[in-house]
C-alpha cells in the first residue's frame, strides 16, 4: 500500500498480546466496547458483521453526546488486516459525509507479541488535516494501549 502523505495518517505499534487475540479484539462487539474510544469516553453499543460488505455500526458517548457511526467491511484477512469505512453503510447505501477508511494489520513479532499498524485514509488533505488536529496520533495511540491493557487482561 502507497500511502500518501496529504490525505493518510498511520502509526506501527509493537502489541504485547498474540495477533490472534488482537483479531478477537477487533472483531467482536463486546471487546470493541473496552478499547474502541480513549477513556473516559465510551461505546454503547456495537453491531458487527464480519464479511465485505457487512455492518460495523458503533454507537459511542463522548461527553454524554452520541455519535452513531455506521460504516462496512471493505476487507476481511482472518488475522491478518481489516478495513472498514464509513463511506457506506450496510447495503452498501453511500453516507452523506464519510470520514475516513481504517485500515488495521497485524503480523506476529520475534517475540510473541503483534506488530500493529492503524491508518486512516481521507477522501481530502483537509479532512486529514482536520483529523490530525483532533488528535488523531494521541487519540489513536490511547486506544492501541486500551487494546493492549484489554487483550492482556484476557491471557
Amino acid at each position: 500500500m502507497t500511502l500518501d502523505p496529504r490525505t493518510d495518517l498511520t502509526f506501527t505499534r509493537r502489541i504485547n498480546a498474540p495477533r490472534a487475540l488482537l483479531w478477537a479484539c477487533w472483531t467482536t462487539p463486546e471487546h470493541i466496547r473496552q478499547f474502541f474510544v480513549p477513556k473516559p469516553h465510551r461505546v454503547e453499543s456495537c453491531e458487527i458483521d464480519l464479511r465485505v460488505g457487512g455492518r460495523f455500526d458503533t454507537v459511542m458517548n463522548v461527553d454524554g453526546t452520541l455519535i452513531d457511526s455506521k460504516g462496512v467491511f471493505l476487507e476481511v484477512i482472518e488475522g491478518a488486516r481489516l478495513v472498514f469505512t464509513d463511506t457506506y453503510s450496510e447495503g452498501w447505501k453511500p453516507a452523506a459525509d464519510p470520514f475516513m477508511t481504517a485500515i488495521l494489520e497485524f503480523a506476529d513479532d520475534v517475540q510473541g507479541g503483534t506488530t500493529y499498524t492503524a491508518t486512516a485514509r481521507h477522501r481530502s488533505p483537509e479532512a486529514c488535516q482536520r483529523h490530525e488536529e483532533m488528535g488523531f496520533f494521541e487519540g489513536w495511540g490511547i486506544v492501541a494501549t486500551q487494546l493492549e491493557d484489554h487483550a492482556r487482561s484476557l491471557m
